[in-house]
C-alpha cells in the first residue's frame, strides 16, 4: 500500500477514538499525531506543519453543545490558516457542525464513522490543504513580481573576449543545479547574468526572486528572508512569507552577499546547509527548494583572510564562479551598448530617430567608466533627454568636456587659433549646460554656424 504525503493531527479527549483513527490513518498517510488536551494545540501547530486537523466538538465532561470545538476551530484557523479542519461530531451536534463549516471547517465526520468515509474525507482535505499552500506561495510570489514590474532586463550585450567567456560559462552552468557566485564591480550587470542563468535553467518557468542584501538592515534580515508569524514583533500584523519560501521551486538571487555581518552569515549558512527555514515567531521548519545565485563586488577571499567573511559560507556559494569584467576592459562592446540604450530611450521618451557620430563614440571609449554599464546607461538616457536635434554630440555628455579640460590643463596653454576656438565653444556650452542656442548667442554666432564649428572640433 502506497503511503501518501500528509501530516495529520487528531485532537480528541477520548483515547479510544484517537487510537482507532490513528491506526487507520497511519496505514495511508506519512505522519499522524494525537492530542488529548486541546490546550496543547497552539504549541503543536507552531512546531509542525499539518495538512489536516481532526477536531472533536466537546472536551469537558457533560458538554454537548459543541462550543469548545468552535472556539478551537477559530484558534486553529488563526494559527495555521492553510490547515484543513475536519470536525468530529456526534449526531446531536450536526447543527453546530454546520455552523463550523461556515467558520472555515472543511467537513465533519459523525461518530461512529465508516472507515471508507473517513479516508475519503481526509484525502480530500489533504488535497485542499496542498492547494491552499500553493496558492499562498503564488500570492506571495506575485507580490514580489509586482515590485519588480518597473524593471526591464535586457539580454547580455557584448562580443568582447571577456563577455564571450561569461556567456559560455552561463551556458555550461545553467542546466545544472550548481550554486553560482557572480563577481564583478558595481554596475557591470551581475543581476543580468543571474537572470540569464535562470532563463536558461530547468527552473526557467518558475519564479526568480531577487534580494538586495546591501539594503537590508540586521533587524529586517530574518523577516525579509525567512518570513514571520503574526505578532512576532511590533509591526507583524499578519503572517508573511519570506523570500526563501517564495522562491521555492525557482531561483533565489542574493545580491551584495559580501555586505553581510558575521552573525547574519551564520544564519544564512544554516539555511543553506539544511535547506529549511523558520519564520520569525515560529519553531516550525519549512523546507525550501531553491537554486541559489549570489553576487558581490567585494574581495571575498581577502575578507576571509581578514576574518570578515566565513570560508565555509563561500564554499556553499561558489560551486561555480563567474567573473564579470568591468566596462573599461571591454571597450570594444561600447558601440553595441550605446546603440542599444539609444534605441531604448528614444522609444521611451518618444524621440524621433536618434544617431550618434563615430567620433563621439571614440571619445566615450577614452573615458574610464568607474560606474561601468550602469553609468553608461544613465549617461545615454540623460543625453537623449537633454540633447538638441537628432544627433547626439560630445557636449551632451558633460563628463567628456570635463575630461578634455583636465587634459588641456595637463598639456598646458596653447595659442593655436583652432584650439582657442574649441576652448571658447566648450566654455560657452558648459556655461549654458549644453544649450546650443544660448551658447551661440554668447559666442556671437548663429545656431547653424555653431553646429558646423562643433562638427569641425568633434564636439
Amino acid at each position: 500500500m502506497e503511503i501518501q504525503a500528509g501530516n495529520i493531527l487528531i485532537v480528541d479527549d477520548d483515547e479510544f477514538i484517537s487510537l482507532s483513527a490513528q491506526i487507520l490513518l497511519e496505514q495511508h498517510f506519512s505522519a499522524v499525531d494525537c492530542l488529548k488536551n486541546p490546550m496543547q494545540i497552539p504549541q503543536q501547530l507552531q512546531a509542525n506543519n499539518y495538512e489536516v486537523v481532526l477536531l472533536d466538538m466537546n472536551f469537558q465532561k457533560g458538554k454537548t453543545d459543541g462550543e469548545e470545538g468552535l472556539i478551537w476551530l477559530s484558534r486553529i484557523k488563526e494559527i495555521a490558516p492553510e490547515s484543513s479542519v475536519i470536525m468530529i461530531t456526534a449526531f446531536a451536534e450536526v447543527s453546530v457542525a454546520v455552523q463550523a463549516l461556515k467558520m472555515g471547517a472543511m467537513d465533519f465526520i459523525m461518530k461512529p464513522w465508516q472507515n471508507e468515509k473517513l479516508l475519503a474525507t481526509v484525502y480530500a482535505a489533504i488535497q485542499l490543504s496542498f492547494s491552499q499552500q500553493q496558492l499562498a506561495q503564488k500570492d506571495s510570489q506575485q507580490q514580489f513580481f509586482r515590485a519588480d514590474l518597473d524593471q526591464h532586463f535586457s539580454e547580455l550585450i557584448g562580443r568582447s573576449a571577456g563577455m564571450k567567456k561569461v556567456i559560455q560559462a552561463i551556458q555550461k552552468v545553467a542546466q545544472t543545479e550548481a550554486d553560482v557566485l557572480i563577481l564583478g564591480e558595481n554596475g557591470t550587470g551581475k543581476e543580468l547574468v543571474a537572470r540569464a542563468i535562470h532563463r536558461a535553467s530547468l527552473r526557467a518557468k518558475e519564479v526568480f526572486i531577487n534580494v538586495d542584501l546591501g539594503s537590508l538592515s540586521e533587524s529586517l534580515f530574518e523577516s525579509e528572508l525567512f518570513g514571520h508569524k503574526k505578532g512576532a514583533f511590533t509591526d507583524a500584523r499578519s503572517d508573511r512569507m519570506g523570500r526563501f519560501e517564495a522562491a521555492s521551486g525557482g531561483s533565489l538571487f542574493l545580491d551584495e552577499i559580501g555586505n553581510l555581518s558575521l552573525p547574519l552569515q551564520a544564519k544564512l549558512l544554516t539555511v543553506l546547509q539544511n535547506r529549511e527555514i523558520y519564520r520569525l515567531g515560529s519553531n516550525k521548519a519549512i523546507p525550501v527548494d531553491i537554486r541559489l545565485i549570489s553576487a558581490t563586488n567585494q574581495p571575498l577571499k581577502k575578507m576571509i583572510a581578514e576574518n570578515t567573511f566565513r570560508q565555509d559560507l563561500l564554499y556553499r556559494l561558489n560551486t561555480v564562479e563567474i567573473h564579470l569584467p568591468p566596462l573599461r576592459e571591454r571597450l570594444e562592446d561600447l558601440p553595441l551598448l550605446i546603440h542599444h540604450f539609444l534605441e531604448k530611450y528614444a522609444a521611451k521618451y518618444h524621440q524621433r530617430s536618434l544617431s550618434i557620430p563615430d567620433y563621439v563614440i571614440r571619445k566615450l571609449q577614452k573615458y574610464h567608466w568607474p560606474g561601468n554599464v550602469r553609468e553608461l546607461q544613465h549617461a545615454v538616457e540623460r543625453a537623449v533627454i537633454m540633447g538638441e536635434g537628432a544627433v547626439l554630440r560630445a557636449t551632451d555628455f558633460d563628463f567628456l568636456l570635463e575630461m578634455e579640460e583636465e587634459e588641456k590643463e595637463t598639456l598646458g596653454p596653447t595659442l593655436h587659433l583652432d584650439s582657442l576656438e574649441k576652448w571658447a565653444i566648450q566654455r560657452a556650452l558648459r556655461k549654458h549646460h549644453g544649450n546650443v542656442s544660448k551658447a551661440a548667442e554668447e559666442l556671437g554666432l548663429t545656431r547653424g554656424t555653431l553646429y558646423r564649428r562643433m562638427e569641425k572640433h568633434e564636439l
